[in-house]
């Protein structure tokens, strides 16, 4: 099996410091907050704050801002995840096209008993219907299962663990 293609996270992402953890930690609360707001949680100058939320994003560990809007607002009430079941490996060409439907909110690579985990919001069943007739029209999808989820008790974006081992050596 070819691995030169699966970057290596740590050689992506070096070690953080606690400043930066506490920058990351106090983004994933509130995105929207002044440099000097960020400043002042964490203990430096908004200048400074600044200067390492610019190194974060140049280093791949911020990346983006997004605003949380809910997805009745965006008229895709309906949240289902779908295993996709593969001929060879999951991830093909055809496949990481789909990432084109607005509907497929991530695709994930698994392990166990399905190849790929596509998470995807719809405007109601009609539309997931729609979008697996598009999955099935792929030559190498051999099946599908789908899993509508009734109620969401938690949903959050990765959580910034601010202790001082972090990140969590290898190994």
């Amino acid at each position: 099996m070819k691995t030169e293609n699966i970057p290596s996270n740590r050689a992506r992402h070096p070690a953080l410091d606690g400043f930066d953890r506490k920058i990351l930690g106090a983004l994933v609360a509130d995105a929207g907050q002044s440099y000097a707001q960020l400043g002042a949680q964490v203990g430096l100058s908004a200048p400074a704050v600044h200067e390492r939320v610019k190194r974060l994003r140049a280093a791949g560990h911020i990346r983006g801002t997004h605003a949380n809007i809910s997805p009745e607002a965006a008229g895709k009430p309906l949240l289902a995840f779908v295993h996709v079941d593969t001929v060879g490996w999951g991830k093909s060409a055809a496949l990481m096209a789909m990432a084109r439907h607005p509907e497929i909110e991530e695709i994930h690579s698994v392990a166990g008993d399905t190849c790929m985990l596509l998470k995807v919001r719809t405007a109601g069943s009609d539309a997931l219907e729609h979008l697996l007739a598009q999955l099935y029209a792929l030559d190498e999808v051999t099946a599908t299962r789908s899993y509508i989820a009734l109620t969401s008790y938690l949903e959050r974006p990765v959580q910034a663990e601010v202790t001082e081992d972090w990140p969590k050596p290898y190994g």
